[in-house]
């Protein structure tokens, strides 16, 4: 038996030795970034519902006033726009796009009861209301898109002012989940989106075209629309690689 014991021993080399501690810190290793990923998840699953939530509430205190305001005509003029959707390389275009009207006093009326402020200190408001009943979605829509606001509900990105002649054009995230814009690429033609803008009117459009584009890609933010008023919807594919443009005309 001791025989056989300092045989065993004399096997455990100097290089054994070595290979058995690095395989001891490679796992140690490999738990610890395990846990930074576990980690990692749980805390960006948080900071999505804190977000939900977020938005949820910005949508139960917003108030409109009865009155409706009448149509107004669109004056049209070139801009450039910053396509930010793409956040890690945004790229500026020259794009031709309606120049928005000064609030009438009842919508600036609107936007002063139902302004917040980011944690960076950025306000906002809550431009209009998005309603789409087949997939359950249901948020305020922020007035202008930055990365900070668009983790707090879909933003206005461009066009008129909702429910006016022209296109206007809303972005949200795609978390792959039942929240934001997630279930948005699954809509198809004749599902039916509802705008409420800041005067308390609804107006119905129904999906007409779905399509795919690259990030650079900002035809569908077009402004020809023959006089009608139509809405696109804007979110990432889910492995983000391209954006699933959603187009809708008023019914």
């Amino acid at each position: 038996m001791n025989q056989i014991l300092i045989s065993e021993k004399l096997y455990i080399t100097p290089e054994l030795r070595k290979k058995k501690k690095m395989y001891k810190i490679d796992f140690f290793i490999s738990v610890f970034l395990v846990c930074i990923l576990f980690s990692y998840y749980i805390y960006a699953e948080y900071d999505k519902n804190k977000n939900e939530a977020i938005s949820q509430e910005i949508l139960s205190s917003v108030t409109f006033e009865d009155t409706v305001i009448d149509d107004t005509t669109i004056k049209f003029s070139d801009n450039s726009i910053v396509v930010i959707l793409n956040t890690e390389e945004p790229y500026e275009i020259v794009y031709t796009s309606p120049v928005q009207e000064e609030p009438s006093d009842i919508e600036n009326e609107v936007i002063e009861r139902n302004t917040s402020v980011t944690a960076s200190g950025q306000e906002y408001y809550t431009a209009a209301i998005i309603n789409i009943p087949s997939i359950g979605v249901s948020y305020p829509i922020l007035n202008t898109t930055t990365d900070e606001l668009l983790k707090i509900s879909p933003c206005y990105f461009w066009g008129p002012k909702p429910n006016e002649v022209g296109n206007y054009c809303i972005v949200g995230h795609n978390y792959r989940n039942s929240k934001f814009f997630s279930k948005v690429p699954s809509l198809e033609n004749g599902s039916i989106i509802q705008i409420t803008d800041l005067t308390g009117r609804m107006l119905e459009y129904s999906v007409y075209d779905k399509y795919l584009v690259d990030p650079t890609d900002v035809s569908c933010t077009s402004q020809r629309t023959n006089g009608q008023k139509e809405i696109t919807l804007i979110t990432c594919t889910n492995d983000s690689s391209q954006r699933v443009i959603i187009k809708a005309r008023q019914v």
